[in-house]
């Protein structure tokens, strides 16, 4: 059997990485010795991610402003991101958007605002970085969906259709590149405690409780529970697992409650 040759020294591209999920994947990483290009549309809280990825665990980084809704940007981007980070073996795509809202106040702006944020990007973001995920063995891609893509949720119908999408492209992607190699998962969390929920949580604490109700462990997840599963199926440690969707949420949709 041939030696799979894997290069786990490889940078990473991180979407929505000023804060919440996305930070944590990008301090996850970089502390297992991965460079990290961090991109969001807070280029404040990007260059704060990168800098402390950089200060505690030496790395090289990248960081940007950018709206991922602007595709035409992604080919340049990436070469900024290579130039800094050497090489580019993988991507987490963990900017979103929520877009809650009952179907009958869904009209087309607010559905279009979810879709092209949480869907319509990441493809866009992967075909950009096909040149070097191809050039490096364990090349591997992460889109962060939700629990969400497979139960139904009654205040969030655009958001539920952008994360099912993601699931059904991520499975159409990883089909299509596994003759080169690269794997494409998805994770899907519960309910986080992400700067997204916070102010609503600490604003009326029983929402909190709501949520944490929820899981079979009954509590919320931190984001670097979220972030370290994201950190396993980018390493070789997952070497064989492509096309599948990680349930990160306590239980929570197998719950009886």
């Amino acid at each position: 059997m041939g030696q799979l040759n894997y290069s786990p020294e490889t940078g990473v591209v991180i979407t929505g990485a000023a804060s919440g999920i996305g930070r944590e994947c990008a301090l996850a990483l970089a502390e297992v010795g991965r460079p990290v290009a961090c991109w969001d549309l807070d280029a404040a809280g990007a260059e704060s991610t990168a800098a402390e990825a950089r200060e505690r665990f030496a790395v090289a980084t990248h960081a940007v402003g950018v709206d991922v809704t602007e595709s035409e940007r992604f080919p340049a981007l990436v070469a900024e991101a290579r130039a800094a980070l050497g090489t580019l073996g993988g991507l987490v795509h963990a900017a979103g958007v929520t877009g809650t809202g009952l179907l009958d106040e869904l009209d087309e702006a607010r559905w279009d605002a979810v879709l092209n944020v949480n869907l319509r990007a990441y493809p866009q973001l992967v075909r950009a970085l096909l040149t070097d995920l191809r050039a490096h063995p364990g090349s591997a891609v992460v889109g962060i969906a939700s629990i969400n893509a497979i139960q139904g949720n009654l205040s969030a119908p655009a958001y539920g259709a952008s994360k099912a999408g993601l699931l059904g492209v991520s499975r159409s992607m990883a089909d299509y590149l596994a003759k080169d190699g690269i794997r494409v998962n998805s994770v899907c969390p519960g309910y986080v405690r992400t700067p997204m929920l916070l102010p609503a949580i600490e604003a009326e604490p029983e929402v909190g409780v709501h949520f944490a109700h929820f899981a079979m462990l009954d509590r919320m997840a931190e984001p670097r529970e979220v972030a370290t599963a994201v950190r396993f199926l980018l390493s070789d440690d997952a070497s064989f697992i492509t096309a599948e969707e990680l349930v990160v949420d306590g239980g929570a949709i197998r719950a009886q409650r």
